[in-house]
């Protein structure tokens, strides 16, 4: 049966915040809570934003069960070596629930703004192939020497390795050319984010083997009375994302599982109330039991 994780962005909240609504979503049966790795927030560039490996550190610090994961790390942020050891060390230090995100970094804004350089997206797509390689093999814990046209490693070794073998690693994003072979190659998780999802039973076929996860944007309707309510405020703040689901549990289950048939296995969520307690539960109470 697919599972369902909580995509709650570290913009605009504190620590405590945070740390709440992961502590919730574990109780309630949320299986995984995921970060975005932004050094400004893409739409709110002066507002506060948390590091993301940080945060993701001082969560799995503070729970027991909940895997964390970033949607999706940019890869021009971390030399893949550096990476491989942080994975590698964190994985460990969490007793195994660490999920590793990467995609090859979107906003060509930032990382002007930042200094990491004005690659444009097929040099950014080419590099998050060589560095999927170097972590891949670096997280295997044997020496390793690689040649490529921007990394080069040799005779390099990190040990420990992780607890799970393989770690899983989501390949996030939808283009054809680079991220898709990527994800099947490299990958052991292709991530469909929201705005790929109108072509998301196309594409699934060319992420395989990799196993399948989607990001929805999705507006839980409580009470009948609320729904032309609700329904607005969805679709003012994420009608332009793609990918957005509207309705009660029954409805919002019966969506989950018309992609679920097509071979989704996990469904990572950001609520249109960005996440309330209430929501929370009445999500985890509604739709959760239907997939358990």
């Amino acid at each position: 049966m697919p599972r369902f994780g909580l995509f709650t962005p570290q913009v605009r909240q504190d620590f405590e915040q945070l740390l709440e609504r992961a502590r919730l979503a574990e109780r309630l049966g949320y299986d995984s809570i995921w970060l975005m790795d932004h050094l400004a927030a893409p739409a709110l560039r002066t507002a506060d934003c948390l590091e993301a490996w940080t945060v993701a550190t001082a969560l799995l610090a503070r729970t027991e069960t909940l895997r964390v994961g970033h949607l999706v790390l940019c890869n021009a942020f971390r030399h893949p070596a550096v990476l491989a050891k942080m994975v590698a060390s964190l994985d460990r230090i969490s007793g195994g629930r660490l999920e590793l995100g990467i995609g090859s970094g979107s906003v060509e804004r930032e990382l002007i703004e930042f200094g990491f350089g004005g690659e444009n997206a097929t040099q950014r797509s080419e590099r998050l192939g060589e560095a999927l390689e170097v972590i891949t093999r670096l997280l295997g814990g044997e020496e390793v020497s690689y040649q490529g046209k921007y990394y080069q490693l040799k005779g390099a070794i990190a040990r420990p390795p992780p607890i799970q073998s393989p770690l899983p690693i989501h390949v996030g994003g939808a283009g054809k050319k680079f991220t898709l072979p990527w994800a099947s190659q490299l990958g052991s998780w292709w991530n469909c984010p929201s705005y790929g999802v109108k072509d998301l039973e196309e594409l699934i076929p060319l992420a395989r083997p990799a196993k399948i996860s989607v990001q929805h944007p999705v507006a839980l309707i409580r009470r009948e009375e609320d729904r032309e309510k609700v329904t607005a405020l969805a679709e003012k703040r994420f009608g332009a994302w793609g990918g957005l689901l509207i309705g009660n549990a029954d409805e919002l289950s019966e969506q989950f599982r018309r992609e679920a048939d097509w071979g989704v296995e996990m469904f990572i969520i950001q609520f249109h109330d960005f996440g309330t307690p209430e929501s929370l539960q009445a999500f985890a109470e509604g739709v959760l039991p239907n997939f358990r």
